[in-house]
């Protein structure tokens, strides 16, 4: 296997990114958060890929978190924030319009978690293990986990991790709306691509105007995001897809979409 921090591979239209420092259990260090910067930021602008699945290598770790030997540095407060602003990968996840499904097997924990929570859809072996437990080391979440956290499973029991840094399983993960689905741990990376297979089976527009009308649609009242859902809807029955839509319903046949 390449000794890159981050392998690259795309296939049906749909892009696997893998977190590749096993040794490890996939801790970040700045050399993979630049290959993830790297890469996300191409994706945004490549329309041949339709969706994106993240993994970890080796079946310990999605990702373990920040690499602690970059911790023991002195670190002069305003250089770290513009460093680690630089190299902010899950904002440039964020301004990807393909869906990105998260493949987690074994631990998740603090900056892992938080890029599992970058992704749309997380689905979790069910020997996984997820926390933000950076209170452990005298720290919070600083990738997001604050944020977005709360967001997804609400505030009380978002405060419950963060403030314990404790670890949860699969099983209560799926309980409180963390992941979406769990599977056999050796089934992980099979569920998500099969699940990314069936996107990119869908017109390419529609998917990105779907995740579009959601993301966006939550940072709304609910009367602007109606309203974005409106425009959005309006456009896609101006595309040549739509018409394509029409036609093999009515042939009874697979649509062949053109993404436009």
């Amino acid at each position: 296997m390449s000794d890159a921090p981050v392998l690259y591979e795309v296939a049906d239209h749909v892009a696997t990114i893998t977190l590749n420092r096993p040794e490890v259990r996939n801790a970040m260090n700045t050399a993979l958060r630049e290959a993830m910067l790297e890469r996300f930021t191409a994706l945004a602008m490549d329309d041949d890929v339709r969706v994106i699945v993240v993994k970890g290598a080796g079946d310990k770790a999605f990702s373990a978190g920040a690499d602690i030997r970059e911790f023991v540095e002195p670190l002069v407060p305003t250089r770290f924030r513009e460093q680690r602003k630089r190299i902010d990968f899950r904002q440039a996840m964020d301004r990807c319009p393909q869906p990105i499904i998260a493949a987690i097997r074994g631990v998740a924990l603090g900056g892992g978690l938080e890029l599992a929570l970058a992704c749309d859809i997380r689905i979790a072996g069910d020997d996984a293990q997820l926390g933000l437990t950076e209170v452990n080391l005298a720290i919070i979440p600083g990738g997001g986990g604050t944020q977005r956290l709360p967001r997804l499973i609400g505030r009380g029991k978002a405060l419950e991790m963060i403030l314990t840094g404790a670890r949860i399983g699969a099983a209560e993960a799926l309980r409180l709306g963390l992941v979406e689905r769990v599977v056999p741990a050796a089934e992980v990376l099979t569920a998500a691509q099969d699940l990314a297979r069936e996107l990119a089976g869908r017109a390419p527009v529609a998917l990105r105007y779907a995740k579009e009308a959601v993301v966006k649609g939550l940072g709304m009242s609910l009367e602007d995001g109606l309203r974005l859902e409106g425009d959005l809807s309006t456009l896609l029955r101006t595309t040549e897809d739509r018409l394509e839509g029409a036609r093999a319903f009515l042939e009874k046949r697979k649509p062949n979409w053109k993404g436009r």
